[in-house]
């Protein structure tokens, strides 16, 4: 498959929010999308291109911990592949570029709200397992992968207001 991983712009808005309804329940990540793009909050966007045509986006955004800590985060959501274009690796190009550029950019680490059987063949671990926890409260499916050996104590990772606005 003829696969192009770039970063998005405003042309690839429209297809991407398609996307984003498409593959889940509601319009809830397309909403969130918008308003982290929208409060400056989108670090890194990447889109998937087939022939031209956009067929999957990954979004990472900001987080902070309490207390805080001299590691800085990065949270990877959403992640999204046009359901026709669904297991063929298209994911999975999306998120080791957004990771190379996580660690180009100086990033500590980068959590997630994923599926531990996906997320784990690209090096992430139940953060709990190092005494990270997350504001939803959920553990098995909050991972993190760390780029160095900045230690990260105890702590509560929280995810950009937006979040809350739309995800709760």
């Amino acid at each position: 498959m003829d696969l192009k991983i770039q970063k998005e712009a405003p042309e690839h808005y429209q297809a991407i929010h398609d996307i984003l309804i498409s593959c889940f329940k509601s319009d809830a990540e397309a909403k969130l999308v918008s308003a982290l793009r929208e409060n400056n909050k989108a670090v890194i966007e990447l889109v998937a291109l087939h022939e031209g045509e956009v067929v999957g986006h990954v979004m990472f955004s900001p987080v902070t911990t309490s207390p805080p800590a001299n590691a800085l985060g990065i949270g990877l959501a959403p992640l999204a592949v046009k359901p026709a274009f669904q297991r063929q690796g298209i994911g999975r190009k999306l998120v080791q570029e957004g990771l190379l550029l996580c660690k180009e950019m100086n990033f500590d680490y980068v959590v997630l709200l994923g599926d531990p059987k996906y997320y784990q063949r690209f090096g992430f671990i139940k953060a709990s397992d190092l005494g990270i926890k997350n504001e939803y409260g959920v553990d098995e499916p909050f991972m993190l992968i760390q780029f160095n050996k900045v230690p990260l104590p105890n702590s509560l990772v929280r995810y950009c207001d937006e979040f809350s606005l739309f995800l709760v």
